[in-house]
């Protein structure tokens, strides 16, 4: 008799166990954890409707991936960076939107430019788009205590978290110069637009200029009052930076001395 209420009580207790809810502090580890985190693709990401769905234990249905692919075409291929832009956490699973989800991408407006003459302006200033998606990491009896390492764990068939390196080997190929310029967040000449946004992310505007039949683009940083850095590219490679501080009502102060 002892035994059997014994039993029963490990019963009892153990569904509860199990069950048992993410703490306030598990939740804000897993979203600092994961927000904003790059990963290399290990396979193809469809762009997709619905979340597409990954096993706890990291698997996942491929043909229905390859299927939804080929409707909405894919947000990523094996060996691309992404990011995870947002992670919410519901009763049995975990909802993570990559590269801005499914409404990510290039609008319509994107395409457009206005100006006079030989400048003009994009109306968008979205930059390269790049294509999102939305997976969910789905826990059907609940999602347990985790912590953001072991998720990346988990998802390391779909997406490799550790080659966030890659972005570092890259700045490892660059010289001395440029290597500090990365690290203290500005751009000098010399380097190309990948360099400049890995350095100083994307601009808030751009402005393109034909000049006796060779090609300029203008990137500006910052807005007035405070300081504003323009950079503009001959081809592909920076050719002049301007740090100015702009004051209200359009006054410019003499650039800043060379840092």
């Amino acid at each position: 008799m002892r035994f059997l209420i014994a039993v029963l009580c490990i019963l009892a207790v153990t569904p509860f166990a199990d069950a048992r809810k993410l703490t306030n502090d598990e939740r804000l580890e897993i979203i600092r954890g994961m927000t904003a985190e790059f990963a290399t693709l290990k396979v193809l990401l469809p762009r997709s409707k619905k979340a597409l769905s990954i096993n706890k234990d990291g698997t996942y249905d491929k043909q229905q991936w390859d299927s939804i692919g080929k409707e909405l075409g894919p947000a990523g291929r094996a060996g691309d960076l992404v990011q995870i832009t947002k992670i919410t956490i519901e009763d049995d699973k975990l909802v993570l939107e990559v590269n801005g989800g499914l409404k990510s991408g290039r609008r319509w407006y994107d395409r457009v430019e206005v100006g006079m003459g030989s400048r003009t302006n994009p109306v968008g200033q979205g930059g390269n788009a790049k294509l999102g998606t939305v997976v969910a990491l789905v826990f059907p009896k609940g999602v347990p205590p985790l912590q953001s390492s072991e998720i990346k764990k988990i998802l390391a068939p779909v997406m490799d978290f550790e080659k966030r390196s890659a972005t570092e080997q890259f700045v490892t190929t660059l010289s001395p110069e440029i290597q500090k310029a990365v690290k203290d967040q500005r751009a000098v000449e010399g380097m190309d637009r990948d360099t400049v946004l890995l350095a100083m992310g994307r601009p808030r505007s751009k402005s393109r200029e034909t000049r006796d039949s060779v090609d300029y683009e203008d990137w500006v940083y910052g807005n007035p009052p405070g300081k504003m850095t323009f950079i503009t590219f001959q081809g592909t490679k920076v050719v002049r930076v301007k740090d100015t501080y702009a004051g209200l009502g359009g006054s410019v102060a003499e650039p800043l001395p060379p840092r």
